[in-house]
């Protein structure tokens, strides 16, 4: 089975989860993925991803030239709280990242809590932030919607193309909404950038956790938390062998909320070889937001807590079709 078209997968990167930082840089590429299609065996999900991602060096042809230039010249900058590194915060870092840079900068984030609210502006393309995958750095921040709005609430805001993070946490540290605090749900998450992957990162919130929301995005090996349409928004994007857990809620618990507005938009949620946890019961694995929806779910393990109907119309008959 092939999912959305072969261009969903031109920006899959190299699985760097376990290289250290001064490795990192040699296996940070983009790889093109012909027409091969992702298994339905999951035990044979990490040898296709291997088979269709390999050194930069085989693929150039296939390429952004400037992600080609922007790859071999790749530099690590250490972010240390305790200032063994060149920044102690990561804001500070990415400041120092040159207005239209050309250069891969990859951000070694070390151990600890990052209360931080970060905005990555698109002038600002080939940023990485790298964590270590058994002492992930948290990057954490509590804005809600009533303080920016819902999109701009995010601790992380990532506009820039070719972003990459790998082995970090980022999270929202505002309360669950009530329903009755106004403008109390707040994401962790907003990337609107292109051609963004996220490797073995844990993203956590409540209603609106991750926004999602254009472009295209590969998600591999994530959990993503939340309650209420906790991804949403416009993006054409992939996510391979993610666990969705469910926080319980006492009203509605919905997953997806994706907002295409026509047949001829093209943007799509596709979940591969996913897990759908949580608590609670009843929840749906997605609404229909806006008129013409795009979510498949496929070769994916679905907890007691998803409701058997499996899709909302939200209150819109017309848009069961």
């Amino acid at each position: 089975m092939r999912y959305l078209s072969t261009e969903t997968l031109v920006f899959c990167t190299q699985d760097v989860r376990s290289y250290p930082p001064q490795d990192y840089a040699a296996f940070l590429d983009y790889a093109f993925v012909a027409s091969d299609e992702i298994p339905a065996n999951k035990e044979q999900v990490e040898s296709w991803f291997k088979n269709n991602v390999g050194p930069l060096n085989t693929r150039e042809k296939n390429l952004d030239p400037a992600l080609v230039t922007a790859e071999k010249a790749a530099k690590v900058v250490k972010v240390m709280q305790d200032g063994s590194g060149e920044f102690k915060t990561i804001n500070d870092a990415i400041k120092s990242v040159p207005t239209g840079n050309t250069k891969r900068v990859i951000l070694y984030i070390g151990a600890g809590n990052y209360k931080e609210k970060i905005k990555i502006e698109k002038n600002k393309p080939f940023i990485t932030l790298y964590g270590e995958p058994k002492n992930m750095p948290n990057l954490t921040f509590g804005g809600t919607a009533q303080q920016y709005g819902t999109v701009d609430s995010a601790t992380l805001i990532v506009e820039s193309d070719y972003f990459v993070a790998a082995n970090v946490i980022i999270s929202n540290s505002a309360p669950k909404p009530d329903g009755k605090r106004p403008g109390a749900q707040a994401s962790a998450l907003r990337i609107s950038g292109d051609k963004a992957t996220f490797y073995n990162c844990k993203i956590y919130g409540f209603q609106d956790t991750v926004c999602d929301d254009q472009n295209k995005h590969f998600f591999k090996d994530c959990l993503i938390q939340g309650t209420v349409d906790y991804i949403f928004g416009s993006g054409k994007s992939l996510y391979l062998k993610t666990e969705l857990n469910t926080v319980a809620d006492t009203g509605i618990t919905v997953i997806v909320a994706q907002a295409r507005k026509s047949k001829d938009e093209d943007s799509a949620y596709v979940f591969v070889h996913c897990d759908l946890t949580g608590s609670g019961s009843g929840t749906y694995l997605a609404r229909a937001w806006f008129t013409h929806p795009k979510v498949l779910f496929a070769y994916s393990t679905m907890g007691n807590n998803i409701n058997k109907e499996g899709w909302n119309n939200n209150n819109h008959p017309e848009r069961d079709k």
